[in-house]
């Protein structure tokens, strides 16, 4: 299942309205549809406008994940805001290290980002970052 054509579809966007948004040709938007993956500083875009962003990544609506894990209220998982900050250290660690990546490149490393906050509750700091740099670049 597409979680992104999902949450738009919930959010009542058609796809015009949404690439036109994020600044996206409808070839890319329909990629993205379509399976492909998004790159980190357009996930940043889609939450901006009011996706789940964690839904999109992960298939778990954020507001449900008390319900899912049949679990007490533990502090919510602020994915937005950990999905910035990935972001912002990520281009620090790229830009002191002269380095680039593509897009679907940038896009693995910060979802591998993103799965080691949630399981260690904590933002990946710098050191974090360059083990996983050697893999992709």
């Amino acid at each position: 299942m597409n979680f992104l054509k999902s949450d738009r579809e919930y959010l009542g966007f058609q796809q015009k309205e949404i690439f036109e948004k994020i600044a996206v040709n409808k070839g890319t938007f329909i990629r993205w549809e379509s399976g492909k993956s998004i790159p980190s500083d357009k996930l940043a875009l889609l939450a901006d406008i009011g996706f789940d962003v964690q839904y999109i990544v992960t298939g778990i609506r954020s507001n449900n994940l008390e319900k899912i894990a049949n679990q007490p209220t533990t502090p919510h998982f602020d994915f937005e805001g950990k999905l910035s900050t990935i972001v912002k250290v990520l281009e620090e660690v790229l830009s002191d290290l002269d380095l680039s990546l593509n897009s679907k490149a940038k896009g693995e490393v910060v979802e591998t980002l993103l799965m080691q906050a949630m399981l260690k509750h904590a933002i990946p700091t710098k050191e974090d970052i360059y083990p996983i740099l050697k893999l992709v670049a």
